[in-house]
């Protein structure tokens, strides 16, 4: 529990309150504290994994708490941007493909495990998360951005990006529940 990597994604799943509240009545100040806080989460999430790879002291629990970690943190933030109106209209869809598709997995990986079958992160999964890092983090920018600088088109690149989480999750989560699905015949 008290490893290093365990400590950041524990450090993650702690600042997804905060998050919250920041996005709850953002003003500028809001927005662009919560943007920082977004991106130093997400930064936690690629350096517990490395430092637990690097260092040999990869466990169960961080196996268990990352995924966890990342969901929340996506989850929260989506609604919170719903929530902000910054995802509104169209722009919901691919909200919404992200979240039944973390729901989905997340279910799937708890069926699997069951059997004792693991369901290991693919490459592409990787971009995918990726991708959505980088749209939720760009639209929460969008809200300050919005505020003090409308002409920075941060908003158009965080929409175009959640698009692109949206297919890749939904590439993704295809591939997770194709192979699920022979587990369960």
């Amino acid at each position: 529990m008290s490893s290093l990597p365990n400590l950041l994604t524990l450090s993650r799943i702690l600042a997804v309150p905060l998050l919250v509240l920041l996005l709850w009545q953002p003003g500028w100040l809001g927005f662009l504290t919560a943007f920082l806080l977004f991106c130093i989460a997400g930064a936690t999430d690629y350096l517990d994994g490395y430092l637990a790879r690097a260092r040999g002291t990869v466990s169960k629990l961080g196996i268990f708490l990352d995924p966890v970690a990342d969901k929340i943190m996506v989850a929260a933030t989506i609604v919170m941007l719903v929530h902000t109106g910054i995802v509104h209209d169209w722009a919901v869809i691919p909200a919404l493909i992200i979240l039944l598709r973390e729901i989905t997995v997340s279910g799937l990986r708890e069926y699997l495990a069951g059997l004792q079958v693991s369901l290991p992160v693919s490459a592409l999964a990787k971009w995918k998360t990726a991708a959505q890092m980088i749209a939720l983090g760009a639209l929460i920018l969008a809200g300050a951005a919005a505020l003090k600088a409308p002409w920075f088109p941060v908003m158009q690149i965080g929409l175009v990006c959640l698009w692109i989480a949206a297919g890749l999750t939904v590439i993704t989560g295809y591939d997770y529940l194709r192979v699920g699905l022979k587990h369960m015949a």
